[in-house]
């Protein structure tokens, strides 16, 4: 079977799609929520690192343990159901802003839940693709899935501007809500075998396994020093996630609309990293094109910085959507060659706990640093914070390319 035939197969497009509608809707509402804090609720730099954190600590809390039950569910209808979830979650925060309830406390109890959820859902996602496809077209369906999730990333924040200047925040939050269950009836509809689930699992079994999981990805499988550097990543990447959009739309006093554009520079640049990291990974090997990658995230960086030192409107907005585009094609080129690579060395009965394990120990990165970087940005400054930012990403490019990972190339 080619990469082309998995491509037109129902089951992987059905797969696609869901995720591609789910992640645009995931764009707006994470838009959204942080024009929320700042305009609507006259939140602060601090304000919108406790959101991030609130969005991400379910990974640090049940990460490791979800991994371990996912391993041992089917794990299709564990997507269909934390889907549904997440649209029943967010529903709440435009009926909370209607009947005058919506306080910042209430939005991050909900962002927690729904950061529940999401954890299952992305554990079950990820762990059923290798179900789906053959191991060998697993980076290229990485790459169709992270170009869907590119051209999200376009029109999401470009939508969600819109949406928020024209009906307010809390309601382009409701798009979110519907496109998680487009999502549930879209992947209801995949006919798939998968495994029985594991019964009569007790409580120190469960510890053992997720024991195991952590054991695999630091010991085990070769992964540990992409994980390290990974881990160091977000911590750059969380500070630019807190200040960018104080820095937006105070500094540089740009519009929610203009937000939204700047954002969607992002997602173009994100399309075009998706659409040639297959290239590029077959000409550099996964290792060095992962290390391309954080140049150029450093390189976007800078350019965001420069965006305000004394230009004209015309060029702000120019200087900083070449940034966000560089950003992006950093992030478009990456994950695929990451995500392949880890699923390719690890076997089907660990997928879910390493994936999980992995993304908990990153998301903990941002549930600690986020708020910090709220707490230094409101006492420093934005530039100051994105500077440390951007040599964050230089130095973790070095320490790649300083180790035998440099030589990498994923398994086939």
């Amino acid at each position: 079977m080619t990469s082309r035939d998995v491509f037109s197969s129902r089951p992987f497009l059905r797969y696609w799609r869901a995720n591609a509608v789910s992640g645009l809707g995931t764009y707006v509402t994470l838009f959204a929520l942080q024009a929320l804090v700042v305009l609507t609720l006259h939140g602060s730099a601090e304000d919108v690192g406790w959101l991030n954190a609130a969005r991400w600590l379910p990974y640090l809390v049940f990460g490791l343990v979800v991994g371990a039950i996912v391993d041992g569910r089917r794990r299709l209808p564990l997507m269909v159901r934390s889907d549904l979830a997440q649209a029943a979650l967010l529903l709440t925060i435009p009926i909370l802003w209607l009947v005058g309830l919506l306080s910042l406390p209430a939005l991050l109890l909900i962002v927690i839940a729904y950061g529940t959820a999401s954890v299952v859902n992305s554990a079950a996602a990820m762990s059923f693709l290798p179900r789906l496809i053959e191991p060998r077209h697993l980076q290229p369906a990485h790459a169709r899935i992270d170009g869907a999730d590119a051209v999200a990333s376009t029109a999401g924040p470009a939508l969600g501007g819109l949406l928020v200047s024209a009906a307010g925040a809390p309601v382009a939050v409701l798009l979110d809500s519907l496109t998680y269950i487009y999502s549930a009836l879209t992947l209801r509809r995949i006919d798939r075998d998968e495994p029985p689930p594991r019964t009569g699992v007790t409580a120190r079994g469960l510890v053992s396994e997720v024991v195991d999981g952590v054991r695999w990805a630091y010991r085990g499988s070769g992964l540990c020093t992409l994980a390290v550097a990974t881990h160091v990543w977000f911590v750059g990447n969380a500070i630019v996630g807190v200040v960018l959009a104080p820095y937006a739309l105070r500094t540089l006093d740009l519009t929610a609309f203009q937000f939204g554009i700047v954002g969607a520079a992002g997602g173009v640049g994100a399309v075009v990293g998706a659409s040639i990291t297959t290239w590029v990974g077959r000409r550099l090997g996964t290792g060095r094109t992962i290390i391309v990658c954080h140049v150029i995230t450093t390189a976007g960086v800078l350019a965001m910085v420069l965006a305000g030192q004394g230009l004209p409107e015309a060029g702000t907005i120019a200087v900083i959507m070449a940034g966000q585009g560089l950003y992006g094609l950093a992030m478009g080129m990456s994950n695929s060659h990451e995500m392949s690579y880890r699923q390719l060395v690890t076997p089907d009965e660990l997928q879910a706990r390493t994936n999980t394990t992995l993304r908990s120990f990153n998301r903990a990165v941002v549930v600690i640093i986020a708020p910090i970087a709220g707490v230094l940005a409101d006492a420093w400054g934005v530039r100051p914070m994105l500077l440390l930012a951007a040599l964050i990403f230089a130095l973790v490019a070095a320490g790649l390319a300083a180790t035998s990972f440099r030589t990498v190339r994923a398994p086939t």
